[in-house]
């Protein structure tokens, strides 16, 4: 069963985009690899470009099998592309369509009609700085930093 997760970014003009992650949406997992690979903003608008992901790694990557499961080929491929720390998106590795990032007139609107899902990571610009919030479970919203700090102590 997936840990889903939504990865959002707030734009200097104000509007929001955001996709779907469904695999290991968890803060050790997901917010990790965000914190560490896509805090900055340039980073993070290529990979909402993509469009919702199967699961999210430290690099975008290139196209490569969904799944192992096809053939032997497709098995090896897969495994590389994992190796590799690749993202595998549904539009790109799949191709699905309909799965673009959703659109969102400012950061209100956004958190009215977003998708809901485990884990909502977003980067927004606060005083001139980008900076990840994470919304765990609907727990509302608290820095990426805080989250971890408070998983630290949990632990």
């Amino acid at each position: 069963m997936g840990t889903r997760s939504t990865i959002a970014l707030e734009f200097a003009d104000g509007t929001v985009e955001q996709i779907y992650c469904h695999w290991d949406g968890y803060l050790e997992h997901n917010g990790a690899i965000l914190r560490d690979h896509y805090s900055d903003p340039f980073v993070l608008r290529d990979l909402i470009d993509m469009g919702d992901m199967s699961s999210l790694g430290k690099v975008i990557g290139e196209a490569h099998p969904f799944s192992p499961h096809s053939s032997p080929e497709d098995k090896a491929l897969y495994e590389a592309a994992r190796e590799a720390g690749y993202c595998t998106f549904y539009a790109r590795d799949r191709g699905e369509t309909g799965v673009s990032a959703k659109k969102f007139a400012d950061f209100e609107d956004y958190r009215k009609n977003h998708q809901y899902e485990e884990y909502e990571y977003i980067l927004r610009n606060i005083d001139g700085r980008a900076t990840w919030f994470v919304d765990d479970h609907g727990g509302g919203y608290v820095t990426l930093a805080e989250a971890f700090q408070k998983e630290e102590v949990a632990a």
